[in-house]
């Protein structure tokens, strides 16, 4: 499996390229700006792209799906809860005012437990509630792409609609931090010191992290 960490749009948030080195075929994670870049990337890859994911919809992150999906042809991808989320008027509203592209609908929704295919990798859907209600991380190979559920350091928001606190402790603990030490952490956002970081790190560094421990 191959990974490539891409910063996009004004929001610093990361997009995952993850393809499968034999058969060329790939996903990418939250395009949230630079859509073209993306694309160009893909294309000099020689990828062909499968799927596109996101991680939740908020629109920071869901902004590229559209022009992704007419560049592409690639299925949107997200949890059967969160598509629901995409015809909030007030967070559509909010998108909007910060001059996100509105998604289109979802072409496939998933649910905990769910494998995404590319080739020969499969990455396992971790349904995580809490930042939002069909909030998902994606594990393959030792890799956890975590959206806005955890960062480097820090952990996701619960004063958006949808979100709950209390939900966001327990799918951390009993989802996340359950996995090996040695799992690599790939965040939604370039919020911490660190670009990446592992389970075992974000035991001992996040303060957020320690008291579920």
């Amino acid at each position: 499996m191959d990974v490539e960490q891409i910063k996009v749009g004004h929001m610093v948030v990361f997009s995952y390229l993850v393809s499968c080195p034999e058969t060329k075929e790939a996903l990418i994670i939250d395009p949230g700006g630079n859509e073209e870049q993306l694309v160009e990337k893909i294309k000099q890859k020689g990828l062909k792209l499968k799927y596109i994911v996101n991680t939740h919809g908020h629109s920071d992150h869901t902004c590229g799906n559209a022009k992704m999906k007419a560049l592409t042809d690639a299925k949107i991808v997200m949890h059967e809860s969160e598509a629901e989320l995409l015809k909030i008027p007030e967070l559509q509203a909010m998108g909007l005012q910060m001059g996100f592209e509105p998604s289109p609908p979802a072409d496939m929704t998933v649910k905990d437990g769910d494998q995404l295919v590319i080739g020969n990798v499969s990455l396992k859907v971790i349904h995580t509630p809490g930042h939002s209600p069909g909030g998902i991380c994606l594990l393959a190979e030792g890799h956890l792409f975590t959206g806005d559920t955890l960062f480097v350091g820090g952990i996701g928001r619960t004063d958006l609609p949808g979100a709950s606190g209390q939900q966001f402790m327990i799918s951390i603990r009993e989802k996340l931090l359950t996995l090996p030490d040695e799992t690599i952490v790939w965040p939604g956002h370039d919020y911490g010191p660190n670009p990446s970081s592992t389970i075992g790190l974000e035991k001992i560094a996040n303060p957020f992290v320690r008291q579920l421990v």
